[in-house]
């Protein structure tokens, strides 16, 4: 298992898996994915075996504890001087699911915010999933503002 930033190279599968793991109104556009990929490729991060890509995650640096929608939509709104890492997505292809991935990358997601001296992550998630990113030591800050994709999220934060 090898962890890495993703590259411009990286787009096609990218792109795969995004629209594997998300819904039509809930996945990035090739163009939104290719412009996080140009802006904040630091905070874009793979996770690998033998070569093959399992999955991804990654989100702006902002100073919103909590995520609003113009930040999907919008990846220079990234301010690389601030204190919360974002999570827009992590998605691990389904060949690939309910092996560890997907929490290998949350661990790797919480040290590389340590090293950088963020105040904590943000993310927003389905209600099924509340318990899974608690198990992190994230916190359920109720229903989220946001309505990405016509869905109902959570605000989740943990911070350090």
């Amino acid at each position: 298992m090898n962890f890495r930033n993703a590259t411009i190279s990286d787009l096609a599968v990218i792109n795969e898996i995004e629209n594997l793991c998300f819904s039509p109104n809930e996945a990035a556009s090739l163009e939104t994915l290719a412009k996080r990929l140009q802006v904040f490729p630091q905070h874009f991060w793979l996770i690998e075996d033998h070569n093959n890509t399992i999955g991804f995650i990654n989100g702006m640096v902002t100073d919103n504890r909590t995520i609003v929608d113009e930040m999907f939509k919008d990846p220079d709104l990234h301010h690389e001087n601030e204190k919360w890492q974002s999570v827009f997505g992590l998605a691990i292809s389904p060949d690939f699911q309910k092996q560890g991935y997907a929490g290998e990358l949350i661990k790797h997601l919480i040290a590389k915010s340590k090293m950088q001296n963020r105040q904590g992550i943000t993310l927003t998630c389905k209600g099924y999933l509340v318990a899974y990113y608690e198990k992190f030591g994230f916190t359920n800050l109720g229903i989220s503002a946001s309505v990405h994709g016509g869905e109902v999220w959570h605000d989740m934060v943990i911070e350090f």
